[in-house]
């Protein structure tokens, strides 16, 4: 008996349920029809709009700590490697091996600490946060399956009384399942009504106490690592000390040193040789005795190219024929024994040149001034620079506007492609000098 008593109310329970839905799946359908009115509290569904980004935003910063945490843990990882690979290398005999372990150690333990305490203090604190989400959320659909039966019963009620023929029965049980629907919305109303807000404004309090935990947490570790790092770099230290003949040293390629243009010294050649800066070359070969004769000129030096004595088909005036301007030093340097010769660059004036070999030569660009020879390789970078390869010879000529010239630059013919064209407008380029020596 009891059995059945059991079934008969589960029986009944079942019915109640399925009346329930159809009498909700109605009233819902009329209310969309607008044959019935619907209940509305637009203060409750601004609540209901920002529990629903309160919670959206809490499962975003759930799931972007996650992937923190997992990126802490391969941190731990690749750093517990790079350590096992530095004791691995370390050899026995070397100073501080036992040191080197040491801090590995700590590194180790103090990655897996830093790991523990964001889980707890963070994550465990997120998930207890979220974790009162769900419970909310099935009593906000719960309060809105309540409100649909407080309106159906309503408007059962309200159709019994409008009716042409009234039966008082009827309207007295309508009356009390209205007032008994009222009852339970209401009490479930007046809850959330309390609840939601007090959640909303509780976020602020949340994301201050985890971001804080983070960062203070990650800060902690820093400095800890930072002194772990400060004892690893002693060890090595100690280490170079006593292997100091053996250091290694990183050279730069020479594409990597391509200078900047733009009022900017350009980069030393890759290999550390000397840029090509005017030199100054000492000559202590004595001066022949014949420098009192009239028609005696100075010796030249041996890197002096054999035209520069020469001037337009002719040769180079004798040192009697001098021109008033020149110096009392020229002079002094013809009459002393043994002679100390000054090689310097040629000065271009007005266009041409006083002292270098380019006058009046039509086998050379107008204003040449010296030859240059490439050591390095130069990938141009722009359309006004030349493109140079190891080897390659290039005439310097003044620039147009000297204003242009920035410093650790000149402008230049391959000699290759002025003896092919000819012409300086498709010629002609910028190019560093400290890509180059001076051979002429």
């Amino acid at each position: 008996m009891a059995e059945m008593g059991s079934k008969g109310v589960t029986a009944g329970k079942i019915a109640s349920n399925v009346q329930k839905k159809l009498t909700r799946a109605q009233e819902k359908v009329l209310q969309k029809l607008g044959k019935a009115d619907e209940t509305k509290d637009e203060q409750f569904e601004q609540c209901v709009q920002n529990f629903n980004k309160q919670l959206t935003e809490g499962t975003r910063l759930q799931k972007d700590l996650r992937t923190y945490l997992a990126s802490v843990k391969a941190m731990h990882e690749a750093s517990k490697k790079l350590n096992e690979c530095l004791q691995e290398v370390y050899e026995p005999d070397w100073p501080g091996r036992d040191e080197a372990n040491k801090i590995a150690e700590n590194n180790d333990l103090l990655w897996l600490d830093y790991h523990q305490k964001l889980v707890d203090q963070a994550l465990l604190t997120m998930d207890t946060y979220l974790g009162q989400f769900p419970d909310i959320k099935s009593r906000i659909a719960k309060r809105g399956r309540k409100l649909v039966d407080y309106d159906s019963a309503r408007h059962h009620y309200e159709s019994l009384q409008t009716a042409k023929k009234k039966d008082e029965a009827k309207i007295a049980k309508a009356e009390e399942e209205l007032i008994k629907a009222q009852k339970v919305f209401e009490e479930m109303n007046v809850d959330l009504q309390e609840e939601l807000p007090s959640l909303w404004n509780s976020r602020v309090g949340f994301y201050v106490n985890t971001f804080q935990s983070i960062a203070g947490l990650e800060e902690n570790f820093h400095k800890e690592m930072s002194k772990l790092n400060e004892s690893l770099n002693d060890v090595l230290v100690s280490l170079e000390k006593q292997h100091g003949s053996n250091t290694f040293t990183v050279k730069a390629q020479p594409s990597d040193n391509a200078p900047a243009k733009g009022n900017k010294s350009p980069s030393p050649p890759p290999d550390g040789s000397p840029a090509a800066t005017p030199e100054i070359r000492v000559n202590h070969e004595p001066e022949p005795p014949s420098s009192a004769t009239a028609g005696a000129s100075l010796p030249k030096s041996p890197s002096q190219p054999a035209e520069a004595s020469e001037v337009a088909g002719g040769t180079q005036p004798a040192a009697g024929a001098q021109e008033p301007g020149e110096t009392a030093a020229s002079e002094a340097a013809s009459s002393s024994l043994p002679a100390v010769v000054v090689e310097t660059f040629s000065a271009t004036v007005n266009g041409t040149v006083e002292g270098g070999s380019g006058a009046g030569r039509l086998d050379l660009p107008p204003g040449f001034m010296f030859k240059v020879q490439a050591q390095h390789d130069y990938v141009a970078t722009d359309t006004d620079e030349l493109q140079l390869k190891a080897g390659d010879v290039v005439l310097v000529i003044p620039f147009q506007n000297p204003e242009e010239q920035d410093e650790g630059w000149l402008m230049g013919v391959k000699e290759s492609d002025w003896n092919q064209h000819k012409e300086l407008e498709k010629c002609r380029g910028v190019f560093p000098e400290n890509f180059t020596e001076r051979v002429q």
